[in-house]
């Protein structure tokens, strides 16, 4: 396996065997880039079915009488309004009100939360919030995390169970324990970074190699590819969803990288409330989508200029396959400059501002 010695293998990095020929650090874990052909990665996701490793993201959880209150002090959600096996995503932010982390909430009951996320901050304040009784820990090393993504992602699985996971059974945001694939008990949940249809499978480390040679082998009928970092990139600009360390950071308040739906200030004190409620109306920035020629060049962290004026930086820029090939960045710019159609230049590129998210708008996909 040609794993870089400086970073930790991840449970499925065993099995990806020699064929992956670019790695990147994520969290210190070996993450694949690509296999080689980043088209062919991201038509899977598109057309048929890709296999996505998330085990690197930090797993909490929160256990023992008080487990959701102790939750619900932390994340901008109110936890107390959910039922059993409902997911819900929202953000932790500092007591002035800036973010620190977006996560997601899977409420198996008022004795225990799992909360995901990808700074070790959330796992500090979650230990803060617990009350005596309340047990507050991290699995990572326990558990694998498959994201199983593209519009044949439910046939695939389906085949592989006998329980219901159809819509009807198994919506958007929510999850079930215990659910036998291929024979193997995990949880799965209706989730995914790509904006199609798609689960996410957590199970043991123990079982994750006999998981991925049943994939490997119903998949085939399917045209399943593992899909690395480019393409998933390539996927999450073009539905429009915000990843921490480019698109935010702890300088930035909800309400400037449109995480303001998920804050909920009806809901008892949590951690950074009265500050949210002070930033709201005046946010300093957005983040938009701009679309430049293919050939644009140099645009991961350009300022983006109009009419000659810094107006904000370019987070990260992609081929779009959704918008013919051409460059698509996401950014974060005043908001007086995000209305679709208005002119930028970044790197020297002229582009414009164009609709966010440039893919499935309405979240139909991910819903179906």
């Amino acid at each position: 396996m040609n794993l870089p010695d400086n970073l930790i293998p991840t449970p499925l990095a065993p099995l990806y065997g020699e064929g992956v020929v670019e790695w990147m650090d994520v969290f210190g874990f070996a993450v694949p880039v690509t296999w080689g052909d980043v088209p062919g990665e991201y038509a899977a996701i598109r057309e048929n079915v890709a296999a996505i490793e998330f085990s690197m993201l930090l797993k909490y959880d929160v256990t023992g009488k008080g487990a959701a209150e102790c939750v619900n002090r932390v994340v901008s959600r109110d936890i107390a309004r959910m039922k059993p096996g409902r997911i819900a995503y929202g953000v932790v932010v500092t007591e002035d009100g800036h973010m620190v982390d977006d996560c997601t909430m899977f409420y198996h009951g008022p004795e225990r939360v799992m909360v995901m996320g990808a700074n070790p901050r959330l796992g500090e304040y979650l230990v803060a919030a617990a009350d005596d009784g309340v047990s507050v820990q991290e699995r990572r090393a326990d558990y694998a995390q498959i994201a199983v993504q593209g519009p044949k992602s439910r046939a695939l699985l389906q085949g592989l169970t006998a329980e219901d996971i159809g819509n009807a059974a198994l919506p958007y945001y929510s999850f079930r324990s215990g659910v036998s694939i291929a024979g193997i008990d995990m949880q799965i949940s209706r989730l995914g970074f790509t904006g199609e249809l798609g689960y996410e499978l957590l199970l043991s480390v123990d079982e994750t190699p006999a998981l991925w040679n049943a994939l490997a082998k119903a998949g085939s009928a399917h045209a399943l590819r593992p899909v690395g970092g480019a393409a998933l990139m390539m996927a999450r600009i073009e539905a429009g969803l915000i990843m921490g360390g480019l698109d935010y950071d702890e300088s930035s308040a909800p309400w400037e990288c449109r995480m303001g739906w998920a804050i909920d200030l009806s809901k008892p004190a949590f951690q950074g409330k009265e500050a949210l409620s002070a930033l709201k109306d005046t946010p300093r920035c957005t983040i938009v989508s701009i679309a430049f020629p293919e050939t644009a060049e140099g645009l991961d962290g350009a300022e983006v200029l109009v009419d000659d004026r810094a107006v904000g930086t370019i987070s990260m820029a992609v081929p779009s396959p959704v918008l013919g090939g051409q460059m698509l960045a996401m950014a974060r710019i005043d908001p007086a400059c995000a209305n679709p159609g208005t002119a930028i230049t970044a790197a020297g590129n002229s582009g414009q501002v164009v609709g966010f998210p440039v893919f499935d708008a309405g979240r139909e996909r991910v819903r179906g």
